[in-house]
């Protein structure tokens, strides 16, 4: 099958979004398909083999966040370009919604299409003002796919329309058989101090980092030697300003990670901690963790409810609720059969996010919006209508 992919967010700068389409790509070139993917790229030379770029990005506010973006002329030309020269057997846009260039694939693409909804944002005064703008292309799609329940009710509630709802895929075994690293254990489980996780970025307040480090004094006031390890990009002295030099000292920051060492990461540390306090679909990297077998500690944002099975494949704090993650933390810290309960529990759950189940549900949608789409190409040539799959007729 040869198959399009439209990414509306910087391929530069990594994402959940960004990985999830990374992903799936590779999982379908892995199984003989002819995967092409378009997407904002500033550094060409950089990119996969499979991903053409559709120009530089701008960064636009959106969805709470500040996302890199490409709209323009010339992003609506090599739109047109690539689905011209593509003529691929599906289309698949990522975030429709988004002011990028999944708007303009859905405006000027025919054929079968797929939309996956990715947002969660239960109060959007823009998109349902946008709702009259994004429906040409909304209406195009032969199958909608939300990435959670949660994605799928902003879909229902703003825009219209229902969707299957297929979570973002992992490769669960890639993060399963990483080789821990000394430099970032802490022993918990044999009576030391013990590290926590913590991957995001910085200097994005809905990532809940500030939250973590209000938490920080209260951990080490009771475990002193108890390590924060962060990795991602961002203004790391900002970050920590306000803390006092003894709580200061115990935070290290690791910058931007490898995929290979984040999982790395994540197998060593004791406890992972995702203190997000709004805007969350999903939560690919607490799906991540429990592939490593971290235990996962996170704020009780509906779609991370989801992920972690209602609480049973990782503990939930009430959202920015600093001294409530502090006394969970510390409570599990201190209880090593309570850490490998966790373990136990999360990788028996993790294995329905593997890629080998969420691309087996992806490629059955696909099947069935190519099959759909076949017996009305077959309807038009008996009737004398021409039409061609790629760019939308005139």
């Amino acid at each position: 099958m040869k198959i399009g992919i439209v990414c509306p967010y910087d391929w530069d700068v990594p994402g959940g979004v960004q990985f999830h389409i990374r992903d799936l790509a590779e999982h379908l070139i892995s199984l003989g398909h002819e995967v092409s993917v378009l997407s904002p790229a500033e550094d060409e030379e950089a990119l996969p083999p499979y991903v053409v770029s559709a120009g530089r990005a701008v960064a636009v506010p959106y969805n709470g966040s500040v996302a890199r973006l490409s709209f323009g002329v010339l992003s609506a030309a090599r739109t047109r370009r690539w689905l011209h020269e593509g003529r691929f057997d599906i289309l698949h846009v990522h975030e429709p919604a988004a002011p990028s260039v999944s708007m303009l694939a859905a405006w000027s693409a025919s054929g079968p299409m797929v939309g996956t909804f990715h947002t969660s944002n239960p109060r959007s005064r823009a998109m349902i003002a946008a709702s009259p703008i994004l429906q040409p292309g909304l209406e195009k799609m032969r199958a909608r796919i939300a990435v959670s329940e949660y994605a799928r009710r902003t879909l229902v509630e703003h825009l219209g329309g229902d969707a299957v709802v297929i979570p973002n895929g992992v490769d669960v075994g890639f993060f399963a058989e990483a080789e821990p690293d000394q430099r970032w254990s802490g022993g918990a489980r044999d009576g030391e101090p013990g590290t926590i996780g913590f991957v995001g970025r910085i200097n994005e307040p809905r990532k809940g980092l500030p939250t973590l480090l209000a938490a920080l004094p209260t951990i080490l006031a009771e475990r002193p030697g108890v390590r924060l390890l962060v990795a991602g990009k961002g203004d790391e002295e900002e970050a920590v300003a306000g803390l006092a030099p003894e709580v200061r000292r115990q935070v290290e920051f690791l910058g931007m990670v490898s995929d290979r060492d984040k999982a790395r990461l994540l197998r060593s540390v004791d406890l992972y901690v995702a203190p997000n306090t709004g805007g969350e679909s999903f939560g690919i990297i607490l799906v991540e963790a429990m592939s490593a077998g971290a235990p996962v500690l996170a704020s009780d944002l509906d779609a991370f409810k989801q992920v972690l099975d209602g609480g049973e494949a990782g503990e939930l704090f009430p959202v920015e609720d600093a001294d409530a993650l502090a006394r969970t933390a510390l409570r599990l810290l201190g209880d090593p059969a309570r850490l490998e309960e966790l373990r136990k529990a999360a990788s028996r759950h993790v294995r329905r996010f593997d890629w080998s189940t969420v691309g087996a549900d992806i490629l059955s949608v696909y099947e069935t919006v190519a099959s759909g789409a076949a017996a009305v190409v077959e309807e038009d040539v008996r009737s004398g209508r021409r039409g061609r799959f790629g760019l939308a007729r005139d």
